[in-house]
């Protein structure tokens, strides 16, 4: 199934367990979204819940998204036809993924921090992909297309629209600097980048600001 795959690949760039199916935490039925956001035209929604100190997450995708990516599965061929459901199944599973990851050590996570790493693991996860379908082409594009040409959707951001620009630009940074490491010649200097993925995951929120303002 396309979020099993998506979630065991991301498992793998960060070498992270995989405690929990994303499956279990799934719903597609948009009735049952909090009246705020229900009759928004988000295809994506992690949601968390404080039920008695112990927090619940549940994450909701649209059935059509679903059904989309069934049938053009990105992990299979990702190209422009399925790049964009794509980016949005990968950033349900980010959120998934790094609450999941927190909360078994016990970590707080603000929501620019969630962004954030949603922004990279789409980047991370997309340019991947298409190495792994076509190693012969560097997908140079990648930067731009998830980057300098996306724009943040008010309807969607919930009067939030500064916040996932910040995140947007912290990312494109951090992304920019990965893009020329991935580029370099040598496997030494890929692998010492996907180190540094998985050093920067790891991070506080204020230390991974501090490292891309530090290093990128």
């Amino acid at each position: 199934m396309v979020l099993q795959q998506l979630q065991g690949l991301l498992a793998g760039i960060y070498d992270l367990p995989v405690c929990y199916d994303v499956y279990d935490f799934l719903f597609t039925e948009r009735e049952r979204l909090p009246q705020p956001v229900r009759d928004s035209p988000t295809d994506e929604q992690v949601l968390v819940l404080d039920e008695g100190g112990t927090a619940a997450v549940g994450l909701f995708l649209d059935a059509r998204l679903l059904e989309r990516l069934a049938a053009a599965n990105p992990l299979d061929a990702l190209h422009a036809g399925n790049l964009g459901d794509c980016c949005t199944a990968l950033e349900g599973v980010s959120h998934f993924i790094y609450l999941a990851w927190n909360a078994g050590h016990d970590r707080a996570v603000s929501l620019l921090e969630l962004e954030l790493q949603a922004e990279i693991d789409k980047y991370v996860a997309s340019w991947w992909l298409l190495r792994e379908q076509d190693p012969a082409r560097y997908p140079a594009e990648l930067h731009r297309l998830l980057f300098e040409r996306s724009r943040v959707d008010a309807r969607l951001a919930a009067g939030r629209c500064e916040l996932y620009r910040e995140a947007s630009r912290y990312a494109a940074r951090f992304c920019r600097r990965l893009q020329r490491q991935f580029s370099a010649q040598g496997t030494r200097i890929r692998r010492e980048a996907v180190a540094e993925l998985r050093r920067f995951y790891r991070l506080s929120r204020e230390r991974k600001l501090t490292h891309i303002q530090r290093h990128a």
